[in-house]
């Protein structure tokens, strides 16, 4: 009996993580290797645009390697959370998800630089517009407004940026993955990526997450996303929606490796 308990709260937990709209897909050799859920539905990015947004400011030169600048928090900025409401450089921003440090990159940038980069980027559907009647698009495009992406587009994304399709420069692409770096994995694969944590629209008792990225091991890389939507008091010890992506995504990403014994 007990065993049949567990296996049934299994079948439901794994049914709860891989309802409509949650997806996780993965890509290799530009061949999805594994797609499961609902991976061509968009959503707000969150802090995951957070990738796109390093390599735009490296490339326009106000971000200059991982550790400069380092900003003082600006109290014309609201962030809520003191691990951002201090002094903040490129890592700890990508690290801790700092909205207010994204912010000053894109008010820096302005509107007409930062709509030319997330078109040729072709991310999601680059819309850039803000919430309806506010012109806030500059500064909250990407949080839980109007500009969407799905998780098979952000693989789309992330094999260019990996291929450096984009016309920048190599220190954009270099500074960026260094400042996205992860931990390293068993059997010598390395994990880079973003997560991104939010509150889907008209869903108040729900969050979303966001873990997008790639391991990589010698010339060999797999890119992934993560999509989630949990019930706010239903993620493990009270756990952000985005870093139990992650979990997700990495529970998912080592069961493929071990499977392929790699």
């Amino acid at each position: 009996m007990y065993k049949l308990i567990l296996y049934m709260g299994l079948l439901l937990m794994s049914a709860f993580v891989w309802a409509s709209p949650n997806c996780f897909v993965a890509q290799e050799n530009n061949k999805i290797i594994q797609a499961i859920g609902a991976c061509e539905v968009q959503h707000s990015p969150r802090c995951s645009f957070n990738i796109p947004l390093s390599l735009i400011a490296f490339e326009e030169g106000l971000l200059l390697d991982a550790r400069h600048p380092k900003k003082a928090f600006n109290q014309n900025y609201v962030d809520g959370r003191a691990v951002c409401e201090q002094a903040t450089d490129p890592r700890h921003w990508i690290k801790n998800s700092c909205v207010w440090y994204s912010q000053w990159i894109t008010e820096s940038l302005g509107m007409k630089v930062f709509q030319e980069y997330i078109n040729a980027f072709d991310y999601g559907n680059t819309d850039l517009s803000g919430d309806l009647g506010k012109h806030n698009g500059l500064t909250r495009a990407w949080l839980n407004s109007s500009l969407k992406i799905s998780p098979k587009e952000q693989i789309v994304f992330l094999q260019k940026m990996l291929n450096r399709q984009f016309s920048l420069k190599p220190e954009a692409y270099e500074h960026t993955k260094q400042i996205l770096f992860v931990e390293k994995l068993p059997n010598g694969w390395t994990l880079y990526g973003k997560t991104g944590t939010g509150t889907p629209p008209n869903k108040d008792a729900i969050r979303s997450g966001w873990f997008v990225g790639w391991i990589e091991k010698d010339k060999q890389s797999i890119i992934f996303a993560q999509y989630i939507e949990v019930g706010i008091d239903e993620t493990p010890n009270g756990m952000y929606a985005g870093p139990y992506a992650k979990e997700l995504a990495k529970e998912q990403l080592m069961q493929f490796l071990k499977t392929k014994g790699r």
